[in-house]
């Protein structure tokens, strides 16, 4: 996975999770204490975020933040 598309993945695997808990994003949002565009950001791969943000979508989506991490492929 190049650089540039590792945003776009982390998007994918939270907005995956969100949907496997039944949540919309405003409830995400709600969850996480975070504003509702910045989810939709999120998951659109559009924001490159914090650890501190990591940490905030974990607990709003009850898991460990390693679950909403994509996979890198080690050359």
């Amino acid at each position: 996975m190049r650089g540039d598309q590792f945003p776009r993945e982390f998007g994918k695997m939270v907005r995956a999770l969100r949907i496997s808990k039944g949540m919309s994003q405003e409830a995400l949002a709600a969850s996480a204490g975070l504003h509702p565009t910045h989810i939709s950001l999120i998951e659109s791969g559009k924001r490159c975020i914090r650890l501190t943000t990591i940490k905030q979508l974990a607990l709003g989506l009850r898991v460990q933040p390693a679950e909403i991490m994509p996979s890198v492929k080690l050359s």
